[in-house]
């Protein structure tokens, strides 16, 4: 009697090891095969989800089929069940091992935004606000708060984010993003300054900035930019108003229709640098690197006007009488609305 019970201990010894072998071997085999993804597909993990949830909702999209073993697996293996919120891609052929640990790296899908160089903070405001991917908190705030909330050490935060494309995952907030594009601008702002030309009309990097802003909205050729800062340095040694559009423009603020009248040219604003001395009070757009590498190293020259040629380009003169000449022949059609920059005197 006890053998044959002994017997049957034994064979079910046997039989749970074998029917474990084969759940073992069923588990390993499940975890790295293809996951059900018939195509590219976007799955979103949101923020302070829960592993648990997590596995739910691949099941309930029937990524997965056996949400016990993806269970058993966190087990095993805690270090999968770290989840990081975002969205990633999953793919036809990954395993549900390769799913965790994708979401486990945190191997999110990249979006992204452009600064365009010239763009002013009204029109990043309105750029970020549309751009879905983003958390929004910049709609409650002023642009002072805004420079509060980033520790801007200026009221204003015209002209303080680096132009240039950035980086984002979905959720990322619209001001963690302005912190990114702000600390860029520090770096490369803080940079050029270091390495600026000795004796320039400049006080500060932040002056810097603001003529580097001047420069961006004058002219989009490349080539043309430390030209242009030539221009602006010189007429800024010698005394001279720099009459700049922009400034007239940016001065204007809703006023501003499209055309520039003289009686503008005339009208005080901060701004206005046909009735103000040396630079306005803050810069007057976003600026990009070459910007701001040719605000702090201006060409060498004699220049001290210049007018649009009509191509985007611009004729540079040293003289008044020669800027004037090249109004005529640039200007055809002199109107009341009229502009050069710099202006004629």
């Amino acid at each position: 009697m006890l053998k044959r019970l002994f017997a049957v201990f034994v064979l079910l010894i046997v039989l749970a090891g074998i029917a474990g072998g084969v759940a073992w071997k069923d588990y390993q085999g499940y975890l790295n095969s293809p996951a059900n993804i018939a195509e590219d597909q976007i799955f979103t993990i949101e923020k302070g989800q829960y592993f648990n949830s997590l596995v739910k909702d691949l099941n309930a999209q029937s990524i997965i089929d056996k949400p016990l073993y993806m269970r058993v697996l966190s087990r095993l293996e805690p270090e999968l069940t770290a989840i990081k919120a975002g969205e990633y891609q999953l793919e036809p052929g990954m395993t549900p091992r390769q799913i965790l640990e994708k979401f486990a790296a945190g191997d999110t899908l990249s979006y992204h935004f452009t600064i365009i160089e010239g763009m002013r903070f009204s029109e990043l405001r309105q750029s970020l606000a549309a751009e879905d991917k983003l958390s929004h908190e910049l709609a409650e705030l002023s642009d002072e708060q805004v420079a509060t909330k980033l520790g801007l050490d200026v009221s204003s935060p015209e002209g303080m984010f680096l132009a240039e494309t950035y980086q984002f995952q979905r959720g990322m907030s619209d001001l963690e993003l302005l912190k990114r594009a702000h600390d860029h601008l520090e770096k490369q702002l803080n940079q050029a300054w270091a390495e600026r030309q000795d004796d320039l009309p400049l006080q500060s990097a932040y002056e810097a900035l603001i003529l580097a802003s001047i420069i961006e909205k004058e002219t989009g050729v490349a080539a043309e930019r430390p030209r242009i800062s030539g221009v602006f340095v010189r007429r800024l040694n010698r005394g001279m108003r720099l009459q700049t559009d922009p400034t007239v423009i940016y001065g204007m603020g809703d006023r501003y229709k499209g055309r520039i009248g003289r009686a503008d040219l005339r009208r005080p604003t901060p701004y206005n640098t046909y009735t103000i001395d040396g630079l306005p009070p803050t810069p007057i757009a976003m600026v990009g690197p070459e910007a701001i590498n040719a605000s702090v190293n201006p060409a060498e020259g004699s220049e001290l006007y210049f007018v649009a040629r009509g191509d985007g380009s611009h004729y540079f003169s040293d003289t008044l009488s020669e800027h004037n000449k090249a109004v005529a022949r640039y200007q055809l059609k002199r109107r009341e609305d009229y502009r050069s920059s710099p202006g004629s005197n």
